[in-house]
């Protein structure tokens, strides 16, 4: 059976396909924008002093570190805790952005949103990925703010890179200056913890992410501790973006680092906060040590707080920090 085409069907189709055609093109185009072709950036600077809402740079060794970077005004910069990534530090995102300044956090590499490399997981190469993105971003009079592994990740760039584009910095429930338990550091935990640590990760890491987040970190064992479901899973799926040979690397890493070099080459205003019920970092061998290594640094000390103070005292912790940055 034979039909006649009718022309002007014939131009309405043609017409449809050269629309659909051109929406393709209009969606692929920026795609085809952040295919890395040897460039540092995915997602190419700014002009005019603009921060973006995210992107991407590429470390000297290739690998790719993610950064968020919310609003403007005077730098905040924020490293992260393990095994989380950018999104655990949200609510203070959003408060300083909120209060005129521009906040950027990253996803340190193995974490995340980055690359998942094989090598560079300890502490002289996480500092590094941190001073190329200070670098990349031409970041200058920042305040650098690090919780738990990141206050070790902002102590190494201090010691390694100095402080040429800092202007405050901050340790929040930080590791520094050293986790594990030494003849010239009684006070710290047995090296069998950390080794406990890497065996649960080994024989279930999504198992040892919920049980951590569940009890320790956030003190939710503890009496009348009133546990929040969303925030043990966001801590459950932050870990499970980290690549594992990575995350597990990185116990090695917060735990054995000696930071008490790295501390005593602070010459910036520091702010030392942390829990006095702290079960993941001991207040006492951690805060309290830090606190005589660093010259005029301010303590501060939150009374029954846990580890996870983030999200536990995110109020509190929010104003003190802002605090810190105007005074």
């Amino acid at each position: 059976m034979t039909t006649e085409h009718d022309p002007a069907v014939d131009r309405q189709r043609r017409a449809l396909l050269i629309g659909s055609a051109a929406a393709v093109a209009a969606l692929t185009l920026p795609l085809v924008g952040c295919v890395g072709s040897g460039a540092t950036d995915a997602n190419p600077q700014p002009r005019n002093g603009e921060s973006k809402s995210m992107g991407t740079i590429t470390t000297r060794d290739g690998t790719q570190i993610y950064y968020k970077d919310w609003g403007s005004g005077p730098v905040v910069v924020l490293s992260h805790g393990w095994p989380l990534n950018a999104d655990s530090w949200e609510a203070q995102m959003l408060f300083l952005a909120n209060n005129g300044y521009r906040v950027i956090a990253h996803d340190r590499r193995g974490h995340g949103r980055s690359s998942q490399p094989w090598n560079g997981n300890e502490m002289d190469t996480y500092a590094d990925d941190l001073a190329q993105l200070l670098e990349h971003l031409d970041v200058r009079g920042a305040s650098l703010f690090g919780f738990s592994t990141g206050g070790g990740e902002v102590a190494r760039y201090i010691g390694r890179h100095g402080t040429s584009r800092v202007a405050k910095a901050g340790l929040i429930a930080a590791v520094p200056p050293l986790m594990v338990q030494t003849e010239a550091n009684p006070g710290g935990l047995p090296i069998s913890v950390f080794d406990g640590i890497r065996a649960a990760s080994i024989a279930d890491r999504s198992q040892l992410y919920k049980d951590v987040a569940s009890g320790p970190f956030f003190g939710y064992n503890r009496p009348g501790a009133k546990p929040s479901q969303g925030v043990i899973d966001a801590f459950w799926m932050q870990g499970m973006m980290a690549g594992h040979k990575n995350a597990y690397d990185c116990i090695k890493a917060f735990s054995e680092t000696d930071f008490t070099a790295d501390l005593k080459k602070f010459d910036v205003p520091t702010l030392i906060l942390h829990g006095d019920d702290d079960q993941i970092v001991p207040v006492d061998a951690a805060a309290r040590a830090s606190a005589k290594l660093v010259p005029h640094a301010k303590l501060v000390i939150y009374p029954g707080a846990p580890h996870g103070i983030t999200d536990t005292h995110k109020e509190k912790l929010g104003a003190d920090m802002l605090a810190f940055l105007r005074g």
